[in-house]
């Protein structure tokens, strides 16, 4: 689950996308006063927790069960159903909001400006009914897919931007909005709002400002903003009743508009950092050099170059030595990966709590072991058999990574077995809760 979060934290600063959050904790100097290498330095500064691994498991299952209690409310969402259904409606039936050329997706509304209409579900015709409109975007639906009657109504509104569409599913007249809002109703009762801001330059697509907030009836909100610039800040933040429970901050000096292009270089993915903050304690610090990782793993492929296959029909091939050198193939490019992992990717886990640091995270390399036997010249039929099973046995080795936790008295504890049953629980929830309302 950690890893995960780290890699989500990741998109989202790659992506250049953020959102801020108000929390001092009674302290002269905030966190959101301090820029987020400040935060990082201060965090890392922290001395190593006096704790046993088994204390701190005990400790964080119980920080994991904690927000468990928070997520399961989600389970009473109405807007995630009704979301749901009104993707199933639009595969369905094709609108023509896009000339029914493009995908008919949720999240496509408030990406696009300029287009209209009042489309209403004909549940007997199993499609939409359209009525003009000069001034709104509106969906009329039932909530849920067991009913039939629409009691539900999702409208949105958009300020156009300059910026056109690029893709040829949609007709170029419609643009990216300079501003969204979307309201979601069910029974006449907003059940979600959706606010969405950008800001453009140069004609780019990717754009210099992002904001996004949805905010669900039931107390939950998340929240995502961005800044692209020499340095791109990403922040986001996932909310219960005022209650952080899950926050992202990070940043990158990574060339977004580079990155886009087909034939993006390595060096334009610079370096990123970043904090992830669980229940306002767990915190995982994240200091990455992608730009130096990438570079290294291409050379790596440079200078280790997958064995050649023998000639099939070439009776004196050396199978044996082929399978050898993929052995070696496979060990010595793992082995560099894991190296530039630990070399480039730095990561630290910190109680905010306790004002101590838990653990350092590691990569080791694990092998696996599989037997097999050698191909077989057959020489009647002039080809190499390797299904006879008659051939000499072999051993392939493959290679795996495996993320391990380092405490202070160097004690390891892999990961996997270390954040079990109520982590697991908790990045099911969350990455539910989110996947309903990313359609």
């Amino acid at each position: 689950m950690i890893k995960k979060f780290l890699l989500m934290s990741l998109v989202l600063s790659q992506l250049a996308i953020s959102c801020s959050s108000d929390d001092n904790n009674g302290e002269t100097t905030t966190e959101t006063e301090q820029s987020l290498a400040e935060q990082i330095a201060n965090i890392s500064k922290q001395p190593y927790s006096k704790l046993t691994p088994a204390e701190q498991k005990i400790k964080l299952e119980a920080e994991a069960n904690e927000m468990l209690v928070q997520l399961d409310k989600s389970k009473s969402i109405a807007a995630t159903g009704a979301i749901e259904n009104l993707q199933l409606l639009l595969d369905a039936s094709q609108v023509d909001l896009f000339g029914k050329k493009g995908n008919n997706k949720v999240e496509k509304i408030m990406n696009v400006s300029g287009a209209y209409g009042i489309y209403t579900w004909d549940d007997s015709k199993k499609d939409w009914v359209k009525t003009d409109s000069k001034s709104e975007l509106k969906f009329v639906f039932p909530a849920n897919k067991t009913q039939t009657t629409n009691n539900a109504i999702f409208t949105a509104k958009s300020t156009s931007s300059d910026i056109k569409i690029p893709t040829e599913d949609v007709n170029d007249e419609f643009f990216f909005p300079t501003s969204a809002d979307a309201t979601l109703t069910i029974d006449g009762v907003v059940a979600a709002s959706f606010t969405q801001t950008a800001k453009y330059s140069n004609g780019k697509e990717t754009p210099d400002e992002f904001g996004y907030k949805m905010t669900i009836k039931e107390g939950y909100a998340w929240e995502m903003s961005s800044t692209k610039a020499t340095e791109n800040t990403a922040k986001a933040l996932f909310s219960y009743n005022g209650k952080n429970l899950i926050a992202f901050n990070s940043g990158s000096t990574a060339n977004i508009d580079e990155l886009l292009k087909e034939d993006a270089l390595a060096q334009y993915r610079g370096k990123a950092n970043g904090l992830i903050t669980l229940m306002d304690n767990l915190v995982i610090v994240a200091n990455m050099d992608l730009a130096t990782n990438a570079s290294e793993e291409a050379a790596l492929e440079k200078n280790n170059p997958y064995p050649v296959f023998p000639d099939s029909s070439d009776p004196k091939a050396d199978y044996k030595k082929y399978y050898t050198a993929e052995n070696a193939y496979r060990q010595k490019q793992s082995e560099g990966m894991v190296a530039n992992y630990n070399k480039n990717m730095k990561l630290i886990l910190v109680s905010k709590k306790d004002g101590t640091k838990i653990a350092d995270v590691v990569v080791h390399l694990e092998k696996e072991e599989n037997s097999s036997n050698l191909p077989v010249w057959d020489s009647q039929n002039k080809y190499w058999d390797q299904w006879s099973g008659q051939g000499e046995a072999f051993t392939e080795i493959y290679y795996y990574e495996v993320y391990y936790l380092k405490f202070n008295d160097n004690t390891e504890v892999e990961m996997g077995a270390y954040f079990s049953t109520g982590f697991e629980k908790l990045e099911s929830k969350f990455t539910d809760f989110i996947k309903a309302f990313e359609k």
